[in-house]
């Protein structure tokens, strides 16, 4: 457990929640959720290998170099628990990490929770990921040459909200504190996934939470997800940027905790 630095809080005998983080971000940015859970559920949060307080010895570039290897993660956190019928809570690319451990142990996940999710974020024909091939290339570039500067510039666009400087401090805190060449990875690993196809394959209760405004991931986007995954509910949050636990928690709270008040 030491290998995903896996913390388990909340009421031991509630049905579990397993909170995900996204790139360049650990567990801590979960603590505003986390008091909106607890009360009622088992709530598991972890790191992934190279992020946040994980084993980083453990990193392996090849297993990591495909969104698999983190699904892997998930899938043994959740048989070291013993989890069944888990609620999974992905945020941004652990969104689609959650799909993909779903299909790996379909028993430990009883319903997922995308929050701002994208399959795919290059822009490819009629589908708009919001981002061109050049976009994406130029991202790359810049955050491999001097990924601290990278941080420092992308952390406020992503966060979405100039006039609370304090969340992007703490994203660029959160980016510089993870291991440049771990995050390189991570970074390729996830700005060129495409997991459209896999949408298809979920067969579980699905809640789709998206900000008003997100410039990493757009409204079309989470639009295309929701036709994509059978029987999902979109819920779009009055929250800017691609963080809304941080920017909108109270927002973000209630939608999650309302869904999971569904599912008893």
């Amino acid at each position: 457990m030491r290998r995903n630095n896996v913390v388990v809080t909340g009421n031991p005998d509630g049905p579990a929640v397993v909170l995900a983080h996204g790139f360049g971000c650990d567990q801590n940015m979960w603590r505003l959720t986390v008091p909106a859970l607890a009360a009622d559920h088992r709530v598991v949060l972890f790191d992934y290998v190279g992020s946040g307080r994980s084993d980083l010895s453990a990193f392996d570039e090849q297993r990591y170099s495909t969104l698999d290897g983190y699904a892997e993660d998930v899938v043994e956190v959740c048989a070291a628990l013993d989890l069944t019928d888990a609620v999974f809570v992905g945020h941004s690319v652990s969104a689609m990490i959650g799909v993909l451990a779903a299909q790996k142990d379909p028993k430990r996940f009883g319903a997922l929770v995308m929050v701002a999710p994208s399959p795919c974020y290059v822009d490819d024909g009629d589908y708009q990921g919001g981002f061109s091939v050049q976009d994406v290339d130029e991202l790359l570039s810049s955050l491999e040459s001097n990924y601290l500067g990278w941080s420092a510039a992308m952390a406020p666009v992503i966060m979405g909200t100039p006039d609370r400087p304090e969340l992007n401090q703490e994203l660029t805190n959160s980016f510089c504190a993870t291991d440049p060449a771990m995050a390189r990875v991570f970074a390729r690993t996830t700005f060129l996934s495409d997991s459209r196809a896999d949408l298809a394959t979920v067969r579980v209760p699905t809640l789709i939470l998206e900000s008003a405004q997100d410039v990493i991931s757009p409204r079309q986007v989470g639009a295309y997800v929701h036709a994509a995954v059978e029987g999902s509910t979109l819920v779009t949050l009055d929250a800017t940027g691609h963080c809304p636990h941080l920017s909108a928690p109270e927002a973000t709270n209630k939608a999650i905790v309302g869904f999971l008040a569904d599912l008893r």
